[in-house]
């Protein structure tokens, strides 16, 4: 086997996160699903942008967020992802970099600019989101190097990949290249309209090509077209390595054949934003796994990780989980 370079190589889309508060009536008059994601052009997102309150502007993108967590871990990470050579682009590359996580991916020099993700955060602290992918849908084969992806233990995927073509591509090229060299290979869900939209796709992959599988509970339940939660669980079951599904205040439910480890959630005083609580949970798990910790415990990271984001604004974590970690006792 290649010698290891990275505990976790990432890919996925690198968007830039614009955060704001916003009421139901705000997004009733703009025909936005509360909790979704809807993808949108340049022009729908400049009229949303202009029309949104003061925002907080932050590196985002599932798998970016999933890999900055697990920097704050202590973890060795990559990032594949495409951005423009614009001043977003700059941005991304720069707070991404300065985690001291390996960003390498060509930026693109003409065309489309930087994604940027539009996030409505509502008293309830649920999380809707408008995403214009711009440079993401540039991502190309070309941009995956099958000798970086062999030397990384998980190579992670985000299901938001499967939309654009060309990334869509370089989504089966990563995972060819990481079974070819014995290494993992996780898959998340993303979101419920994505499996929706992709359902036949998503079940061959998690029967035939991953073996750690990221879902919440509504995904995981739109991936088996079932009504409940124990019926999507029965359905999961021996189709790939590992199963990690989180429940939100329920707390998450690893599956591993014959295992079922059910992890309460870790207390929060003040839920803020739950946007990047699945990226976050994502990071500690896959941070345990690397260390070849037991299940459970890697569900536990993967709870103390989600618990630290959903405190405050943005996807991304504030406070060191290696420390949290060390307080909280998995490590």
């Amino acid at each position: 086997m290649t010698e290891t370079r990275y505990d976790v190589l990432g890919i996925g889309n690198a968007i830039v996160d614009v955060l704001a508060h916003a009421d139901d009536s705000f997004l009733a008059l703009w025909g936005l699903s509360k909790g979704g994601m809807t993808l949108i052009d340049a022009d729908a997102a400049d009229q949303l942008y202009d029309n949104m309150g003061p925002g907080i502007e932050c590196s985002g993108g599932s798998a970016a967020n999933t890999i900055a967590g697990l920097a704050s871990f202590g973890s060795r990470c990559a990032f594949v992802g495409k951005v423009a050579d614009d001043q977003l682009g700059k941005v991304f590359a720069h707070d991404i970099r300065a985690l001291g996580v390996g960003f390498d991916t060509q930026a693109l020099k003409d065309g489309l600019s930087t994604a940027r993700c539009l996030i409505l955060v509502t008293p309830d602290a649920q999380r809707t989101m408008s995403t214009f992918l711009g440079a993401c849908t540039e991502l190309y084969p070309e941009d995956i190097d099958a000798n970086t992806v062999a030397t990384a233990k998980v190579t992670y995927l985000e299901g938001y990949l499967w939309d654009p073509p060309h990334a869509k591509e370089a989504f089966v090229k990563a995972g060819k290249a990481a079974k070819e060299a014995g290494r993992r290979v996780a898959l998340s869900l993303s979101d419920p309209f994505c499996v929706d939209r992709h359902r036949d796709d998503f079940l061959d992959l998690v029967n035939n090509h991953v073996n750690v599988l990221f879902a919440n509970e509504e995904e995981i339940k739109s991936l088996y077209q079932v009504d409940t939660f124990d019926d999507a669980l029965q359905n999961v079951r021996g189709h790939c390595d590992i199963a990690a599904l989180t429940r939100g205040d329920r707390g998450s439910v690893v599956v591993a054949g014959d295992e079922v480890h059910v992890i309460d959630c870790e207390a929060v005083e003040t839920v803020v934003d739950t946007t990047g609580a699945g990226d976050a949970y994502a990071a500690g798990f896959l941070h345990g796994l690397a260390r070849n910790k037991d299940l459970y415990t890697c569900g536990r990271l993967g709870g103390i990780a989600a618990a630290e984001v959903i405190s405050h604004m943005g996807a991304r974590p504030e406070t060191s989980l290696k420390t949290l970690a060390e307080v909280l006792g998995p490590l």
